[in-house]
């Protein structure tokens, strides 16, 4: 085997804070085996030869049932994530938009239980942890956050 194909390789995952009038679209994780009963955002895994901005884009219509013109959707927070459940290593792209098509619905009843607005100031005290803290550097102003380490 080449040192190329023996090198480390990160999973890569985004994320999608939607904004509207103060408040944050966020859903409830329920009976998918990791994370269940907390909060977490419209998000997913890169599916491999696709951007992030695609993924997002993508997981925006699986997920929540709205269209997002890339022109709309604009890049907010970098994470570096060493998951403390199950250990492995992620890339985490946060995306904002504030214009999008369609009205957010459920398209996964089967893998959340919630999906509503909360302020963006007052969020449930059991969003997951690398979430968070991505929010929290989103309203301090900052760009990149380490979570885990």
């Amino acid at each position: 085997m080449s040192d190329i194909e023996n090198r480390f390789k990160l999973r890569g995952a985004v994320y999608l804070m939607l904004l509207k009038d103060d408040k944050i679209l966020l859903l409830r994780r329920y009976q998918t085996s990791w994370q269940d009963g907390n909060y977490s955002l419209v998000s997913g895994h890169i599916d491999g030869n696709e951007s992030f901005s695609a993924a997002m884009i993508r997981e925006a219509k699986e997920e929540a049932g709205v269209d997002i013109d890339p022109a709309d959707l604009r890049f907010a927070v970098g994470v570096h994530r060493l998951d403390d459940i199950d250990g492995a290593e992620y890339i985490d792209m946060f995306f904002a938009a504030e214009k999008w098509t369609g009205e957010p619905t459920n398209m996964e009843p089967e893998k959340c239980d919630e999906l509503a607005w909360y302020p963006l100031d007052d969020l449930p005290k059991n969003v997951i942890p690398g979430v968070s803290a991505a929010l929290e550097a989103y309203r301090d102003g900052q760009g990149y956050v380490e979570v885990g380490w």
